[in-house]
């Protein structure tokens, strides 16, 4: 992101893939609900740039960490319409499934679409692209294609009791950088009318940035969160269970939700990615 104004970070690149901005920018909408966490509000969409308001950062707490598991939770519960939804048609966008997945300057395709059960989205809309998508760039080998479709065979199993979940509204990419310790917001962003109504100094939130949205398994975004270590990650997790207890065996399963992240990074940036991958491709066919 780069300054735009006082109010307003903009996030821009030439030559960005035709909607990028605008699917960011419907995503976010998309998961600004009722009780839910808070979303970077989108003020303005261009080709090749999305400007969102100015947010103040500021240093987590467990209380925070809590009431984000909490709203969370929340959001998950919304749903979405099915396996690989994508967001609702907003700020240009159609409302098509596709989306992206990645840095801004290197994004990859993420496919989009209707399926009944998380076994066959995983299996068909992340791992087998993934695959194809790291082949292409010379990062997989055909063992790795062995070992991805094995684990793809394997998935209603490896799912276990969270199998038949109902599809949850994701933010799809929540590692611990997108989501932003902040001030909260006055309701409705303006001025108090009286100081009394000033937010206490030390009051913290979690706003979302950065989405991949999608209709996906609620266990997906908690997973994410783990994988490159939020702050305050029991809290969160707490915060979650109080709202939305997980189906039994959920600790097993974390690892299985990290295959396709870890296994992009490997794809986006190779090095030590790739043997972490071949790491966990290993112990979920074990």
């Amino acid at each position: 992101m780069t300054p735009a104004g006082r109010d307003v970070f903009r996030k821009a690149r030439a030559g960005a893939p035709e909607g990028f901005f605008a699917r960011e920018a419907a995503g976010l909408d998309w998961l600004c609900v009722d009780g839910g966490p808070r979303v970077a509000r989108v003020s303005d969409v261009g080709p090749g740039h999305l400007d969102l308001e100015r947010l103040a950062p500021a240093a987590p707490t467990p209380a925070a960490a809590r009431a984000f598991g909490r709203a969370l939770a929340v959001l998950h519960d919304v749903g979405a319409d099915a396996f690989g939804a994508g967001p609702t048609a907003a700020w240009g966008w159609s409302g098509t499934p596709d989306g992206w997945f990645g840095p801004l300057d290197d994004p990859l395709p993420m496919a989009g679409g209707a399926w009944a059960t998380w076994p066959e989205f995983y299996a068909d809309a992340r791992l087998r692209p993934l695959l194809d998508q790291g082949r292409d760039r010379g990062v997989f080998t055909d063992d790795d294609a062995r070992r991805v479709d094995a684990v793809r065979a394997l998935l209603p199993r490896l799912a276990g009791a969270a199998a038949d979940d109902e599809p949850a509204r994701l933010h799809g990419d929540l590692w611990s950088g997108n989501v932003m310790w902040v001030r909260p917001a006055h309701p409705g962003d303006e001025p108090p009318a009286h100081p009394g109504d000033e937010p206490p100094a030390d009051a913290v939130e979690a706003a979302l940035i950065d989405p991949a949205a999608h209709g996906g398994h609620r266990e997906t975004d908690l997973a994410m969160l783990d994988l490159f270590g939020a702050p305050h990650l029991a809290e969160i997790r707490a915060g979650y269970q109080e709202v939305h207890p997980l189906a039994p065996g959920w600790q097993h399963r974390v690892r299985l939700h990290q295959l396709y992240p870890l296994a992009m990074h490997a794809v986006l940036f190779g090095g030590s990615y790739v043997s972490a991958t071949r790491s966990l491709l290993t112990e979920l066919t074990a």
